[in-house]
């Protein structure tokens, strides 16, 4: 430890801030992924034919995507009341 940084917080500062600020998003985009896979290819049509319908998400997608929203809301919610509750 130096007498002007504290390299120990400083790890921890960037720790946490590489999980909440680049892991949370990273998450909430794989729950959407999960949400809409991706079409077969060919799939979309040209002009003049109608546009082939995208597969919906199975109930494995839509579970596993309700859990991972679940844990970036319950995330969101401890550090709002690690903000709001810090005296």
């Amino acid at each position: 430890m130096n007498a002007w940084i504290n390299l120990d917080a400083v790890w921890r500062i960037v720790v946490v801030g590489l999980l909440t600020g680049a892991g949370l998003p990273a998450l909430f985009a794989l729950g959407l992924r999960l949400l809409n896979p991706p079409g077969s290819p060919g799939s979309i049509g040209s002009i003049g034919e109608p546009a082939a319908v995208r597969p919906a998400a199975g109930p494995v997608g839509a579970t596993l995507a309700g859990l991972i929203f679940a844990v970036v809301l319950a995330a969101i919610g401890w550090g709002i009341s690690v903000i709001v509750g810090h005296r």
